[in-house]
């Protein structure tokens, strides 16, 4: 698994430590994944035009009375669905997610309500505790049960499963795949004929399962801590309990997680090449009549292909675009106004690439360089190779330059009471 990883481009890391206390990212500056505050959610709602939505957050209270978080994805903030890079489109809703977050940067510019620093601490009442609200609520790396597992190192152990009633339910711990003694705590989680099963290449149904012998028919069967990898999500369950997290699928081995994620690349690879690489813009030197050139660093997570595309010699498009990565200016989608010019150069950063960061840096020249293309603005990027397409009215900015248009108002969200 640390080869597929390998190929998608994404750095095998050890399981994220605590943050010492809330943090501010800077601007134009990747924050450092230590800083960060981690946590759990379901995610119940997407606005994913504009990199948002809303997580219902795992704590110590009753699960089903927490209010839905809101949340925006960072400008350079990476989503992952199945080990494989993906936007917020491609994950459904109630799939629970793993969070890696921080203070906004600007809490002015924020397309989320803004709480208070230690919101975290803060007892929410009404039966839901502590730790439900968090302040961290802009995202460097929002990712699903596998894709952490897949990053962390970690693997899922099935112990016992138990089909006396339905739903029916599993004991499995959850631990490194190798080389530790720890003893891991066991959890309890339902399942039950929606579960999709994954072995190889095919998919099979928990009733196919049943026939072959591998899982009872009724009644418990220990599976003697069989290594797999699990899609959480959530169900109201019975019993009255204050959470239960439930199996949406399994991975029975390594073939099975690599087709999926190369699926989900393959999606995510046409989705970039439609809508531009996002980076953000290091310096530009400018010339004369217009001519610049300009240095920009590409974001991080993606597939190896895509930056692979970037070659010198090769024309490319600029835009500018916002913190949401929407492309802005024109009237006819992100083309109209884009700056045209030569890969003059293209730059592998020396050292690991902060969580983020692609650690590759593209040069090149323009002879009409635009107003959002200046140090420190998040701009998108294309080879002129990719296809040229227009994008829906919602995915780019008109020349309006009203407030409302460049930062969401986060007045969608509800108010809830904290």
């Amino acid at each position: 698994m640390k080869r597929l990883l390998a190929c998608l481009g994404f750095a095998v890391a050890a399981a994220l430590p605590a943050a010492d206390g809330p943090y501010r990212p800077a601007a134009g500056q990747f924050p450092s994944i230590e800083k960060a505050h981690t946590y759990r959610g379901e995610l119940v709602f997407v606005d994913h035009v504009n990199r948002r939505g809303s997580l219902r957050v795992l704590g110590v209270g009753v699960f089903r009375r927490n209010d839905p978080h809101p949340f925006a994805m960072l400008p350079y903030g990476m989503v992952r669905y199945h080990g494989a890079p993906a936007d917020l489109r491609d994950i459904p809703l109630g799939t629970i997610m793993r969070v890696t977050a921080y203070l906004p940067p600007d809490p002015k510019l924020s397309s989320v309500p803004v709480l208070p620093v230690d919101n975290k601490d803060r007892d929410a009442n009404h039966y839901r505790g502590i730790g439900v609200f968090p302040a961290e609520n802009h995202v460097l790396l929002l990712e699903d049960e596998p894709s952490y597992c897949l990053r962390t190192g970690q693997t899922w152990k099935l112990k016992e499963v138990d089909l006396q009633k339905d739903p029916g339910m599993a004991i499995a711990t959850l631990g490194p795949k190798q080389g530790s003694a720890a003893v891991a705590t066991e959890e309890k989680i339902t399942f039950d004929h929606s579960a999709r099963i994954w072995r190889g290449r095919k998919r099979l149904t928990l009733a196919e399962l049943i026939a072959e012998g591998s899982w009872p028919a009724v009644g418990k069967k220990s599976l003697g801590g069989q290594a797999v990898l699990l899609g959480l999500t959530w169900k109201p369950c019975p019993d009255g309990i204050f959470l239960r997290l439930h199996i949406s699928d399994i991975w029975l081995d390594d073939t099975s997680i690599q087709r999926s994620a190369q699926n989900q690349t393959e999606t995510h690879k046409a989705f970039i090449r439609s809508r531009w690489m996002p980076a953000w813009v290091d310096a530009v030197e400018y010339g004369t009549f217009g001519r610049a050139t300009a240095t920009v660093t590409l974001f991080g997570g993606m597939d190896p292909a895509l930056y692979a595309d970037f070659q010198k010699g090769n024309p490319a498009l600029i835009n500018a675009a916002e913190n949401t990565l929407k492309h802005a200016g024109g009237h006819y989608g992100p083309g109209h106004m884009a700056s045209k010019g030569p890969i003059v150069e293209v730059i592998t950063l020396p050292g690991a690439a902060p969580t983020g960061s692609s650690g590759i840096q593209v040069r090149m020249e323009t002879d009409l360089i635009i107003e959002g293309i200046r140090p420190g603005k998040v701009v998108r990027i294309r080879p002129a190779a990719w296809p040229a397409v227009d994008l829906p009215r919602e995915e780019y900015l008109g020349d309006g330059g009203r407030l409302e248009d460049r930062f969401p108002s986060p007045a969608i969200f509800p108010d809830y009471v904290r």
